[in-house]
């Protein structure tokens, strides 16, 4: 058994754990990258990558629909090879993955260990491969896994994850989604877009993780419009043959596959963190601080979807520059962090930025809203369904937030995400311009009807233009 010391060990080489190392790395400290199981990033490996590859080939093949309106024909012959498909997303999946390990864990030599490690003791770390890390500093970053009740656990490759979908080389010929958030909404449509026969459910009364009734209602509708879904029940699954019965309330479907999304549970349990001298919550997760990272006052600290807060990759990343900035440094500072953004991108996105409907004061709240039927450019896109609604304190007329359904809606939610980080106020993005004909003048419409009933007004006589 060896024994190697360093400065910090950082344990996982996901998005997380390469962020802090880009952070240890230059400070001239010495340190360890551990990583158990699969190399690479979630998102690159089974997350947001190989998913929007999928979503780009069912949204081309759907376009398909559309051709008949512009006097296309021969569209209804056209047809799709699901095995050539997927080979093609897993061709990007790789290239990804690659990208990913060559820019890293690749270039890293005896500074990377690929093995799983548990706390011996505080600053002890004992490796699946017989050697001990003892380190002054410790991130830890070892991510999260799918849901999998287990009870379905029985059902065997049945049931599908993230973690199997996008290793198939076909598709089966019928799905029950189980779990309709970011993930469940994206690839259930794209299944449905790409002829498989989909169903989908969800103990929740909403979808996509939409808090403002208005917006749930309209996501609600369009989703429906492509496959059947089923709302405010639990889901039991039972075998009928060499086929999977999945019942919630009074409606049951029999089905090829299951694919569970039912979110995403830390991977601690390998790591005897009762070892670490950190306190624990109800979940068996270490208490942080999400400004500094660190785990109470100690020399512990992190990052990524390991916490189970913000487990979005541009987030994680910033968690694991703040942990990595840490436990590099004597004194530990705190990082203002960033305007919350989720966006679904299945079609239209649905998107949330800043504070949700459901944390508004609405004694205190103006909201501004447009429907997408009206707008030009959607009509034009054939994408006229959505509502976007837009949040703005009624005294000053600051952004505060949003909820959306709406073609391109990524980039609209940027937009807002960017304004309420400036602490831009209804006024200012009015006075911004609006090109002619975008699916921006749909956000233009919202803020004008947002601006209408804040008590705050632009100097001068044209509210759009400022007074020289």
């Amino acid at each position: 058994m060896a024994e190697k010391q360093v400065d910090v060990a950082i344990l996982g080489s996901g998005t997380a754990g390469l962020n802090a190392t880009s952070r240890v790395g230059p400070s001239g400290k010495s340190f360890l990258l551990i990583n158990g199981g699969e190399p690479g990033t979630t998102c690159a490996r089974v997350g947001c990558m190989p998913s929007k590859a999928l979503i780009q080939v069912a949204e081309d093949y759907h376009r398909r629909t559309h051709l008949n309106r512009y006097g296309v024909d021969g569209h209804t012959e056209l047809t799709i090879d699901i095995p050539e498909a997927m080979e093609h997303v897993q061709d990007l999946r790789d290239n990804f993955v690659d990208r990913v390990l060559s820019n890293s864990t690749d270039n890293m030599g005896d500074k990377f260990v690929e093995a799983y490690a548990k706390f011996v003791d505080p600053h002890t770390l004992e490796l699946d491969n017989g050697d001990r890390v003892v380190a002054d500093r410790i991130v830890i970053a070892t991510g999260s896994r799918p849901v999998v009740p287990p009870a379905w656990e029985a059902f065997g490759d049945k049931v599908l994850t993230t973690d199997t979908f996008f290793e198939l080389e076909d598709l089966p010929n019928s799905v029950a989604v189980v779990g309709l958030g970011v993930i469940g909404l994206e690839l259930g449509q794209s299944l449905s877009r790409l002829e498989i026969d989909v169903h989908g459910f969800d103990m929740a009364q909403t979808i996509g993780g939409t808090t403002d009734p208005e917006v749930s209602q309209m996501a609600l509708e369009t989703m429906q419009r492509e496959f059947p879904i089923y709302l405010g029940e639990a889901v039991e699954i039972s075998e009928e043959g060499s086929r999977l019965r999945v019942t919630a309330g009074e409606q049951s479907v029999v089905v090829d596959k299951v694919l569970a999304s039912l979110g995403r549970t830390a991977n601690v349990e390998g790591l005897a963190l009762e070892n670490a001298g950190i306190e624990l919550d109800e979940r068996g997760i270490p208490r942080y601080n999400p400004n500094t990272m660190q785990c109470g006052d100690s020399h512990i600290f992190i990052a990524g979807d390991v916490n189970g807060e913000r487990p979005i990759l541009h987030e994680a990343g910033d968690e694991g520059k703040i942990a990595g900035h840490n436990a590099a440094h004597d004194e530990t500072m705190a990082f203002k962090r960033k305007v919350p953004l989720a966006i679904n991108f299945c079609d239209p996105n649905i998107c949330l930025v800043g504070e949700t409907y459901q944390a508004l004061d609405p004694d205190k709240t103006a909201i501004g809203e447009v429907k997408l039927a009206p707008v030009g450019r959607a009509q034009i896109m054939g994408q006229s369904r959505g509502i976007i609604r837009v949040y703005g304190d009624k005294a000053s007329g600051r952004i505060v937030g949003a909820e959306m359904i709406t073609a391109r809606g990524e980039n609209l939610a940027h937009l807002l995400n960017w304004a309420i980080s400036q602490q831009l106020t209804v006024g200012d993005l009015i006075r911004m311009p609006f090109y002619h004909p975008v699916i921006e003048e749909a956000l233009q419409a919202a803020l004008n009807n947002l601006y209408a009933q804040v008590e705050t007004k632009n100097e001068g006589p044209v509210k759009e233009l400022y007074p020289l």
